[in-house]
């Protein structure tokens, strides 16, 4: 009986030390739809947290995707690793403050999610045409 004690009461405290916190993802979704050379308006991820940021061309023919983790250390730089858009889809990663390539969300690699400054992001389309498609943010 006394063993049995024992045991219940190791159990219970490892029980009680394990604690899980479970919270609900916010996310943001954008729509684009850039003229040839243009940008999107400027995108501020959330800051100190990991935030997966995927995005997509929906143009038909030119249809693919690109995603990244990115870590936003505010007023200070934009750090991300993740993969390229196909065809010959390749590893991306770097820490900027300053513009920069982040990824391509595009089948020939002309659309690209940009660094824009030490705290926001944006939509690039260095297309000759129109490009259409969304952007997903969950942190």
């Amino acid at each position: 009986m006394l063993l049995a004690t024992v045991v219940a009461i190791i159990t219970c405290l490892a029980v009680a030390s394990a604690t899980q916190t479970i919270t609900t993802p916010n996310a943001a979704f954008i729509t684009y739809n850039l003229a040839a050379g243009t940008s999107s308006a400027v995108i501020t991820p959330a800051t100190n947290r990991a935030v997966l940021v995927m995005g997509c061309c929906t143009t038909v023919g030119f249809g693919a995707a690109g995603q990244v983790s990115l870590f936003h250390a505010p007023s200070d730089f934009i750090a991300w690793a993740g993969l390229e858009s196909p065809v010959n889809s390749t590893i991306t990663s770097g820490v900027v403050g300053s513009p920069n390539h982040i990824v391509f969300i595009d089948q020939l690699h002309q659309v690209d999610i940009k660094v824009a400054g030490p705290d926001t992001i944006l939509i690039h389309n260095g297309a000759t045409a129109t490009r259409a498609g969304n952007v997903t943010l969950i942190w």
